[in-house]
């Protein structure tokens, strides 16, 4: 995964989601937490804003148009060389990880926009975890490769992938018609076995779920979709009555756009 794209076109709920958050300077990782990286762009290390502002600026066009890994690292040579910015780690697996992480995020973020869209859940109701075929996989992403739930089950609020650094994991909507076409039947949710982890630098306590890493127990976007729908029907209530008639049927219209083709049809 290196472009933005889906279905051939630019992906632009995972363009919104990156351009909706705000920039939040930080001394390391752990200073956005979780679902906070909803609303938080982050570059662990880069506290000073115009430092943020240039690698924001490079992740966008990486998204948005498409740009290689190798288009990034210049990207990033050029931006420390500006900014004499000293980070930590070697310059290869810095960019990799900035890259890749921001990119896998936001690709999550606009699918569950997709999947969670209304029309798509009444006409998909089902979710499938697919693993991403790393040459180093988590034992427990293999084991939920394939693993069929329904969309609501609350397993997912902290499996939804990405489920840690360099997971390439993701889920695909299916249909009755899918799980029948496909033979595959509506799995129990796994036990939810979890681990402690200790914050080194404040010594906070963390429960994680089995084969997620520390922070990644969160679903990208899911927040934002919620708070997004239910603040345009907010308003809509106190428009005049024909105004918010017509911004309640575009939402309405909005459920009921193409979900776009199943597993195994064409694109």
């Amino acid at each position: 995964m290196s472009q933005a794209e889906y279905g051939g076109m630019a992906f632009d709920e995972a363009i919104r989601f990156l351009r909706g958050k705000l920039s939040v300077p930080s001394e390391r990782w752990a200073d956005v937490w979780k679902a906070q990286h909803n609303v938080a762009f982050m570059v662990a290390g880069a506290a000073k804003g115009d430092l943020l502002a240039d690698l924001r600026e490079a992740v966008d066009e990486a998204l948005a148009e498409g740009r290689t890994l190798a288009w990034f690292r210049e990207q990033f040579d050029e931006i420390v060389a500006t900014r004499g910015w000293e980070y930590n780690g070697p310059r290869n697996w810095r960019t990799r990880v900035i890259y890749e992480t921001n990119l896998r995020t936001s690709w999550a973020a606009g699918r569950h926009a997709q999947l969670t869209d209304p029309g798509v859940r009444r006409r998909r109701p089902y979710w499938q975890y697919r693993h991403g075929g790393s040459a180093d996989p988590r034992p427990e992403h293999l084991v939920w490769d394939g693993m069929v739930l329904p969309a609501d089950d609350p397993w997912w609020d902290a499996h939804y992938p990405p489920n840690g650094w360099g997971c390439s994991c993701s889920v695909v909507a299916l249909s009755e018609d899918d799980l029948e076409a496909l033979d595959l039947d509506v799995d129990d949710a796994p036990p939810s076995g979890s681990y402690e982890w200790m914050d080194p630098v404040t010594g906070e306590l963390h429960q994680v779920p089995q084969g997620v890493d520390p922070g990644w127990d969160y679903a990208p976007g899911a927040s934002v979709d919620a708070r997004t729908r239910e603040a345009v029907l907010r308003k809509a209530e106190k428009l005049p009555d024909d105004l918010g008639e017509r911004v309640r049927e575009s939402v309405a219209r909005a459920a009921e756009r193409d979900p776009g083709p199943s597993p195994g049809e064409e694109e």
